[in-house]
């Protein structure tokens, strides 16, 4: 049955990877609310701009007017929350914004959803949900063994995981409080095409295709656990379908990596899939800097509940996910050049003073 979803960031990399999905593998209506800042980009949704089943409108989800308008307008039957700031790097530079939209936008989107659901009639009001999407950093840092379950402690060590963290537990309270049917996910390190290149692997991928410099931070000795961010985009739309009110899924890709190793893996393929005369192996590119403030040590999700309750497995292991990106910024040069034009450079953010 076809259903009216408005995604919020759907511009965004996890977004916009969520709106390919919902057209290409859905019957589902969708509007999408983005504000365009530095990581938004249209560019990454022209495969789906002409469906008839796709709206856009550019707005910020701390506007309350405008968001209880679209809200009312477009009566959605479910909101999947993706708008966020979403960078360690720049939380630590200016956490203010990560505060204004993360935890601010959250509360003003929940105000508004709230409204609206309590309009409702009995029947859509059984059937709404509000899916918030967050981040496995609210853990804070695992020791070199266990993982991330749905009961794990909240331990953020970031602004962007406090932030993070935060807008987490007032999707909670809004349920446990006013029964807002609500679901919210907690995912492991994204990877995959149109990823913003601030980010370690296109931020890789891109300077060793150029033949710049690969930053490290400390001895490259951080795990994560890397989940493809089309079967992430999958697991998204399963949960928003079928998940179980009031609950939260873990989601990752038992995929976890130094990030050394992950830098020479891209090496390696960067190396195979776009030789270059002038470069004759790019791991000599590595280079190691300063490490990030309280960089967390490892990463890692225990991904079986979602497993157990809605079948869902990732489809790619890191070795075909890494393939599939190398390879499609290779063949996508028009995306990342439009984007680097721009006011990113191609930098570490949030560096050790």
């Amino acid at each position: 049955m076809a259903k009216r979803f408005l995604v919020t960031g759907g511009a965004g990399f996890i977004g916009s990877a969520v709106v390919r999905k919902l057209i290409s593998s859905t019957p589902h209506q969708l509007l999408v609310v983005d504000k365009l800042t530095y990581a938004g980009n249209l560019d990454s949704l022209n495969s789906v701009a002409n469906s008839d089943r796709y709206r856009f409108v550019r707005a910020d989800i701390a506007d309350a007017r405008q968001m209880q308008t679209l809200i009312d307008e477009y009566k959605p039957d479910v909101i999947m929350h993706l708008a966020a700031e979403s960078h360690v790097d720049r939380s630590i530079d200016g956490p203010g914004e990560f505060v204004q939209t993360n935890v601010v936008g959250t509360f003003t989107l929940l105000q508004a959803a709230l409204a609206y659901w309590n309009r409702l009639d009995a029947a859509h009001r059984d059937t709404f949900r509000f899916h918030h999407i967050s981040t496995d950093e609210v853990f804070g840092s695992l020791g070199q063994e266990g993982f991330f379950h749905e009961e794990y402690p909240y331990q953020p060590n970031s602004p962007y995981s406090a932030s993070k963290a935060a807008s987490d537990h007032f999707v909670r309270a809004w349920h446990h409080t006013y029964g807002l049917p609500t679901l919210i996910t907690n995912c492991s390190n994204n990877y995959g095409p149109y990823h913003f290149p601030e980010k370690l692997i296109p931020l890789m991928i891109l300077n060793a295709l150029e033949g710049k410099p690969l930053p490290v931070y400390g001895k490259g000795e951080n795990v994560r656990d890397w989940l493809y961010v089309d079967d992430h985009a999958e697991a998204l739309i399963l949960v928003a379908e079928k998940g179980r009110v009031g609950e939260n899924y873990n989601i990752g890709g038992w995929n976890e990596r130094t990030n050394i190793d992950v830098v020479r893996s891209i090496c390696q393929l960067v190396d195979e899939l776009s030789p270059s005369h002038g470069i004759d192996a790019r791991e000599k590119l590595i280079t190691y800097v300063t490490d990030r403030p309280g960089h967390d040590l490892r990463y890692a999700i225990n991904a079986r509940k979602i497993e157990r309750e809605l079948g869902w497995r990732p489809a790619e292991t890191f070795e075909t996910g890494l393939r599939k990106t190398v390879s499609w910024y290779i063949n996508n040069r028009a995306w990342w050049e439009r984007v680097r034009s721009g006011i990113y450079r191609g930098e570490r953010l949030g560096v050790a003073v």
